[in-house]
């Protein structure tokens, strides 16, 4: 049986189509990129449309003075920022959003207006609406432009991962991770997929939804689950290799279409670029394994470290997790 010959007009149809295209695809990177490297202090851009839905995930770029915002692995905005001047430098690490206030006012600094707030530390981290002068002048916390803190303010909610870093990587997808916290990993796949499956409860842009994330120590080999700031449970990390650092990294569960899912990995600390085989490293306890089961959710924070995992590297200046700060 021989194959369908397509006519010649019909493929210098498709043809031209595919190369306009690629001309297209590549003027909306160029533009995309070019209007980014223009963007003077208090302008951003906004392209929700890229990626309509999905868990977002918030990258500081203390270095550019930028805030680059991804939604589903997709950017959807950048915006100039003004973080921390000397002697209130804004600490590096991972964060989750703790707490939303349309109206906030600073409770530190005589009253301040704090328009958009969305809350990273109780000792008074945040994103939120303020002057950019066009370099480091806040107390710490990272100021945004008034319009893109109220566009921002809508697409975040309590458990939203934010990354401020000395630099800045975009995510990449990792498309069949698993679990791959047991043996089982595929099994576990399958289940956590099946759960999955029209459970609005934990929806991403669902305000309600819990925070659930996720702490992997290479240092001393821990893994612990935190829900809503409190640690639900903690067990024995078993590496392979058992020799090599996991670096660091934040892995975020994403939906992939048909019910499937996805991690989308970021880079943050000292790791250049995302490793995406990190994730297929890891395994735990069946006790971690079946909390983790319980309170698989799309928006769910994986983060991996080098540094050892107790209350004060969890909070310390080089690697601000989760829903804790230092007591001291």
């Amino acid at each position: 049986m021989t194959s369908p010959v397509l006519p010649r007009r019909a493929l210098l149809a498709a043809a031209t189509l595919f190369a306009a295209w690629q001309v297209a695809g590549s003027r909306v990177f160029a533009d995309m990129v070019e209007e980014i490297s223009k963007l003077k202090p208090g302008q951003f851009t906004w392209h929700p449309e890229r990626s309509p839905e999905g868990p977002v995930a918030i990258i500081v770029s203390i270095s550019e003075q930028l805030v680059h915002v991804y939604r589903n692995g997709i950017r959807i905005a950048v915006s100039t920022c003004s973080t921390g001047k000397p002697g209130h430098a804004t600490p590096t690490g991972v964060f989750t959003i703790l707490q939303k206030d349309k109206n906030h006012h600073s409770s530190t600094y005589n009253n301040a207006p704090m328009p958009n707030m969305n809350r990273l530390t109780w000792s008074g981290v945040a994103l939120h609406a303020g002057k950019l002068p066009g370099y480091p002048a806040s107390h710490g916390c990272v100021r945004l432009p008034t319009e893109f803190s109220k566009l921002l303010f809508t697409i975040t909610h309590v458990g939203t991962a934010v990354i401020i870093a000395d630099t800045h990587s975009a995510p990449l997808d990792v498309s069949h991770p698993g679990l791959v916290l047991s043996q089982d990993a595929e099994k576990e796949i399958d289940a956590a997929e099946a759960k999955l499956k029209g459970a609005k409860a934990h929806h991403p842009d669902d305000a309600d939804a819990d925070a659930v994330s996720v702490i992997v120590s290479s240092a001393d080999r821990t893994i612990a689950i935190m829900e809503n700031g409190d640690e639900v449970i903690s067990g024995k990390a078993t590496l392979d290799p058992a020799d090599q650092p996991l670096g660091d990294h934040v892995f975020i569960l994403s939906a992939a279409g048909d019910g499937k899912m996805s991690w989308h990995a970021l880079a943050h600390g000292g790791t250049a670029s995302p490793d995406t085989s990190v994730i297929n490293r890891i395994r735990a306890g069946a006790d971690v394994v079946n909390a983790m089961k319980q309170r698989m959710h799309i928006g769910l924070v994986l983060v991996t470290t080098d540094l050892p995992s107790t209350p004060d590297t969890r909070t310390g200046q080089d690697f601000v997790v989760l829903n804790e700060e230092p007591t001291s």
